[in-house]
């Protein structure tokens, strides 16, 4: 009989909501009161996500995001800031971190290349690329970033379906770039809507990056909902952290 994980959807959240339902996720399963999990959810407005190490004011246009109501939420893993929309879908894998390869690069690619057949199936050819990314000729349509606690690892990241470049290059600051060809963050960023033709669904891509996931653990998705434990824990995170100011530009 295969192992059962569980599977939770969010729906449309706010960006501390988000922040929030990833952390009380991966705290429910360090306390051994959830099973391995993987959470789905999509933006309800635009959102840049910053890294837990990086200054704000150094990677964004703070008047240019106050302008266009982009929200910030400061998340509690690493990596570069990251523009997101209601065009953009979200997963977050908790795992014990004994179900995947020890070390960084190889548990990266352990997750993402299921999660890039996913996308490929839709007619492009995505790959996993060292040692977050997932492209498609080169250009990023999928970036990911890691948080390992007491034996728990959070795996999250978004799949770029359609999303609003032009909001993405104002929000966003260079840092400078290795390549020529990459003068704004868009020019690093592709699509699928753009090589498809169409935005696929987002129940779709849900589907299939379960079904893909499920082939490489071998196991079985249930739909579940949130334990009382995680709601409480997601109201005191929202509370408490990701909707205040001090916590969101503490850098």
């Amino acid at each position: 009989m295969q192992p059962t994980w569980r599977l939770v959807d969010s729906g449309l959240v706010d960006s501390a909501q988000s922040a929030a339902l990833d952390e009380a996720i991966l705290e429910a399963h360090i306390a051994r009161a959830v099973p391995n999990t993987l959470h789905f959810y999509v933006r309800s407005t635009p959102t840049i996500s910053i890294g837990y190490f990086q200054k704000a004011s150094e990677s964004l246009d703070l008047a240019e995001c106050a302008r266009r109501g982009i929200q910030l939420v400061r998340r509690k893993s690493g990596g570069s800031s990251i523009y997101t929309d209601s065009g953009q879908l979200i997963y977050g894998l908790v795992v014990n971190e004994s179900d995947v390869p020890r070390e960084r690069p190889q548990s990266f690619r352990f997750i993402c290349s299921p999660i890039a057949r996913a996308i490929s199936s839709f007619g492009v050819d995505a790959r996993y690329r060292e040692v977050n990314d997932i492209e498609i000729a080169g250009r990023k349509v999928s970036g990911n970033a890691q948080l390992r606690r007491k034996g728990s690892l959070l795996q999250h990241g978004t799949i770029i379906l359609d999303t609003d470049l032009s909001a993405m290059n104002a929000a966003l600051r260079m840092k400078g770039s290795r390549s020529p060809s990459i003068s704004i963050p868009s020019d690093r960023i592709v699509t699928l809507a753009s090589l498809i033709g169409r935005t696929p669904s987002m129940t779709e891509m849900k589907r299939r990056i379960s079904l893909e996931l499920a082939r490489d653990f071998k196991i079985k998705f249930v739909e579940s909902s949130l334990i009382p434990l995680e709601a409480r824990l997601v109201h005191k995170l929202v509370d408490e952290r990701y909707s205040r100011r001090d916590w969101n530009m503490r850098f």
